[in-house]
This record gives structure tokens, C-alpha cells and sequence, in this order.
């Protein structure tokens, strides 16, 4: 199994993850509005042989077979106001 791995010019770090290239069908409408046009980022074999540097390749392989797609958002901010008192010991 393959994947087609594509980059979001509207938001940063978030990837769209197809099983053909340049077939979004599977993809709902208003997903690809937000997600803006698709840039080619890379294919990728889907064999264990490579991981997702942030994604669950089988989380991945289950979304692909089952709704034709997987998003792929970024990871949320850090809280430096928490990790500020954790570290001087006042949470």
C-alpha cells in the first residue's frame, strides 16, 4: 500500500494524506476548502519499512482504507505559562 503525502498552503503543518495522486474524491469538499490546494510533499510506501515522523502509520493505513484520507494536523502549542510554573514549582 502507497500513500500521497500533501502539504496545506493554507495552514502550517498540516498534511493530507491520499491514496492515489491528485485524487482528492474521497475527501470531503469542505475539508479541501480549508486545507486550500495540495502541494505535493512526497509518496510514500505504507510497508513498515519508513514511519510517519508524526503520524500513526496504523492509524494512517485504517483511515486511508476506510474513508479514503487521513488529516494530519499539527501538534498543539506549548503552554509556556504552565511549563513556566511547573518549573519554578508553583503548580
Amino acid at each position: 500500500m502507497f500513500c500521497v503525502i500533501y502539504k496545506s498552503n493554507k495552514r502550517d503543518q498540516t498534511y493530507l494524506y491520499v491514496e492515489k495522486k491528485d485524487d482528492f474524491s474521497r475527501v470531503p469538499a469542505e475539508l479541501m476548502q480549508g486545507f486550500g490546494q495540495p502541494q505535493l510533499a512526497m509518496i510514500l510506501p505504507l510497508d513498515g519499512r519508513k514511519t510517519l515522523a508524526n503520524a500513526d502509520l496504523e492509524k494512517v493505513k485504517k483511515a486511508l482504507t476506510e474513508q479514503g484520507y487521513y488529516l494530519q494536523l499539527p501538534p498543539p502549542p506549548d503552554n509556556l505559562l504552565k511549563q513556566h510554573l511547573q518549573a519554578s514549582g508553583k503548580q
